[in-house]
């Protein structure tokens, strides 16, 4: 070939180089000093930090205390607390990012905490802890009334009897804040200490007619005083029946009762004879006994009587009964000649027995003597106020819907 002319050889060299240029020029990859590599992805943040408390290996754990996670760069994504049975345990993630758990931890048990976060750099981090909460030094037990599953009057309360003593005010609070009342009807209602073994819990009026009542007490893992834990949670269900209220005159000498607000029935009646007037107030139905011997010596008074009683429908711990007197008809609905219980026939006295439930509410009036608060539940002898003082939390609520 001529010279001046391009060789195909040289030409096709030109545009090999070229594109290889051209493609090193639009590359968004490589780094400067190793041309040819690609960059590796950037991280957004630092790797997120998961601290959970009580610290793993932790023993002698107040139940109490609670736990604690929390992440640091990141977010705190799920929580699963168990048991060495499985058994879960429920809580919830705060708006600090802090997950803690609903109530107390049960005492003399082991826990294993697994955790999940993720961190500013979106990557996800795990965690867990093994812990054991402390043996008790003091154990308070507890019981409940109604009976579960019973159908009770319309004065009916909750009665949470307690094994110790429960005084100061923080401790008291600790448990009503354990205590959860779900209704069908939610109501407004509230818990007032009675003594420092008894809380109770009222609606500020009567039951709704058919509610259903289930009340939950979170006592395990409470702590009640100086080393004292409840170390078992309690449980009840109960339905309110019709309404009936039964108002006792000692002035007529008459029983009138109503259900659902209309009379039943009016029962003729003898009260307690001057020296030993009946209890004014309002009482509710507290137990039924079809049969029981009555002795004076338990109300401190040997020999003044000891009989065979029928039908009887307790009112007061300290003896008073609707019962029935076949001894003293003849001045039932006419004259008070009892020793302070409410007489009436055989006939009458089982009527009224088989109409009555327990918490059914029985009002009587007329006498001089004052039903004293406390002498069994009686919670319908206080006003709303001053049923609201006795509250650790000073405060009411409404039940929970069922």
């Amino acid at each position: 070939m001529r010279h001046g002319r391009i060789t195909v050889t040289s030409l096709v060299t030109s545009i090999l180089t070229a594109v290889l240029l051209l493609a090193a020029g639009c590359s968004s990859g490589g780094d400067p000093a190793h041309p040819g590599q690609a960059n590796a992805p950037e991280r957004q943040g630092p790797v997120a930090k998961l601290s959970i408390t009580p610290a793993d290996g932790a023993t002698k754990v107040a139940p109490d205390a609670g736990i604690t996670v929390k992440a640091t760069d990141g977010k705190v994504t799920k929580v699963t607390v168990a048991d060495a049975k499985g058994k879960k345990v429920s809580g919830t993630l705060g708006a600090d990012g802090a997950w803690r758990p609903r109530w107390p931890l049960r005492p003399s048990t082991a826990y294993t905490v697994s955790a999940e976060a993720t961190g500013t750099d979106g990557q996800p981090v795990t965690s867990a802890a093994k812990f054991t909460t402390l043996k008790p030094k003091r154990v308070l037990q507890s019981g409940m009334s109604p009976l579960d599953g019973e159908k009770v009057g319309v004065g009916m309360p909750v009665q949470l009897l307690l094994s110790q003593p429960v005084s100061a005010v923080k401790d008291r609070a600790a448990i009503e804040r354990s205590l959860v009342v779900r209704m069908s009807k939610p109501v407004e209602g509230a818990w007032s200490w009675v003594s420092d073994r008894e809380v109770q819990f009222r609606p500020r009026e009567y039951w709704p007619v058919g509610e259903k009542v289930t009340v939950v007490a979170h006592l395990a893992g409470v702590r009640a005083g100086s080393g004292l834990y409840g170390t078992k949670d309690r449980s009840l269900t109960f339905t309110v029946g019709p309404e009936h209220i039964t108002k006792v005159s000692a002035e007529t000498h008459r029983a009138v009762v109503r259900e659902n607000g209309e009379v039943v029935k009016t029962i003729p009646v003898s009260l307690g004879r001057p020296g030993d007037d009946s209890y004014s107030g309002t009482m509710i139905a507290q137990e039924k006994n079809p049969e029981m011997v009555m002795d004076s010596a338990t109300i401190g008074e040997p020999g003044e009587y000891r009989i065979k009683t029928q039908w009887n429908v307790r009112m007061t711990y300290s003896g008073t009964f609707f019962h029935a007197a076949p001894w003293s008809t003849g001045s039932q609905g006419n004259s008070n000649v009892s020793h302070g219980c409410v007489n009436a026939s055989p006939a009458n006295a089982r009527w009224f027995y088989e109409f009555t439930q327990r918490g059914d509410i029985i009002q009587v009036s007329g006498t001089s003597r004052k039903l004293r608060f406390g002498n069994g539940p009686t919670p319908w002898a206080k006003s709303w106020d001053s049923w609201l003082a006795g509250s650790a939390l000073g405060k009411p609520i409404t039940g929970q819907a069922a």
